[in-house]
């Protein structure tokens, strides 16, 4: 994965962290999710792996909103894409 491609994940997670209608305990994963992606003390794909498996189970949270839901899965898509 490019670090464009990296950069480019990271922007949009940096938005939705930054989203006060997303709820705190997601945005608190959010960051997580950040800071595992730039974690350069573990290899590309396992960071990718981890940050894939920490959104899809953000996305399974009953109360989330449908439009954050499909933000996260479209990250996920670009994570798996890259």
């Amino acid at each position: 994965m490019s670090k464009d491609a990296i950069q480019e994940i990271m922007e949009n997670l940096s938005n939705m962290e930054c989203d006060q209608t997303i709820p705190k305990n997601i945005r608190s994963k959010i960051k997580e999710t950040m800071g595992i992606l730039v974690d350069d003390n573990i290899n590309i794909s396992l960071r990718v792996d981890r940050s894939i498996e920490g959104i899809g189970l953000l996305a399974d949270d009953p109360n989330l909103q449908p439009y954050v839901r499909m933000q996260l899965w479209s990250i996920v898509s670009q994570l798996e894409s890259k």
